[in-house]
C-alpha cells in the first residue's frame, strides 16, 4: 500500500504537475487522486499536494502556479477563490509538546469570493471567511473574518472589503 501512495504522489508532483495540458492535469486529479474540483476551475503547473483525496475545489476558482497545497487535514476550496502564486496551505503540523513529536491534521477552508495574494502562508485549521482578502507574503494563523482584509507576519487586519461581490476568474489558458 505504502508503495502505491508514494508512487501515486510521485506521478502527482513530478510527473502531472508539469504537464502543460490542463485538461490532462484535471483528469488526473479527478480520477487517479480523487480530487473534487468543480468546473471552470484550473490549478495551474507546480502544483504540489501532500496526499489523494481531502481536496475540494468549488467552480469557477484558480490556483496559480508553485503552490504547496498540503490537504492531509482536508482542504476546501470555495466558489471564485483566486489563490495567488507560490501560496504555501499547510493542513498538518507536529505537537510541540508531544514526546513523540506527534503529527496534527486540522482542515483549511476558504469561503467563496476569497482571494489569497502570492506567497502567502495559510496554517492548519484556519478559515478564511466569504470574500476576505490575504495579502501577498501574509502568514495567517487565525481565522480571517468575512470581508476583512489582513496582511503582515502575522497577519492582522488592514481593512474591509466591500459586501457587493458578484464577479467571476476565468483563467481559460491552455497551457498553465
Amino acid at each position: 500500500m505504502f508503495r502505491k501512495f508514494e508512487s501515486q504522489m510521485y506521478c502527482c508532483n513530478r510527473v502531472m504537475a508539469h504537464v502543460p495540458s490542463h485538461r490532462l492535469r484535471l483528469a488526473f486529479y479527478r480520477n487517479v487522486m480523487k480530487f473534487q474540483i468543480g468546473p471552470d476551475s484550473f490549478i495551474f503547473m507546480d502544483a504540489w499536494f501532500d496526499a489523494p483525496g481531502n481536496f475540494t475545489m468549488g467552480h469557477n476558482s484558480i490556483v496559480n502556479q508553485k503552490c504547496r497545497l498540503d490537504n492531509r487535514g482536508g482542504l476546501t476550496i470555495g466558489n471564485t477563490v483566486s489563490i495567488s502564486a507560490e501560496t504555501c496551505i499547510l493542513t498538518a503540523d507536529h505537537d510541540p509538546n508531544s514526546s513523540s513529536f506527534s503529527g496534527r491534521t486540522a482542515p483549511v477552508v476558504f469561503e467563496d469570493y476569497t482571494f489569497v495574494g502570492t506567497r502567502a502562508m495559510i496554517m492548519p485549521g484556519v478559515t478564511i471567511h466569504r470574500g476576505a482578502i490575504v495579502a501577498a507574503g501574509a502568514l495567517v494563523t487565525k481565522d480571517v473574518p468575512e470581508l476583512t482584509i489582513v496582511a503582515g507576519v502575522p497577519a492582522r487586519p488592514i481593512g474591509e472589503r466591500s459586501a457587493d461581490l458578484d464577479y467571476s476568474i476565468n483563467y481559460g489558458v491552455w497551457f498553465h
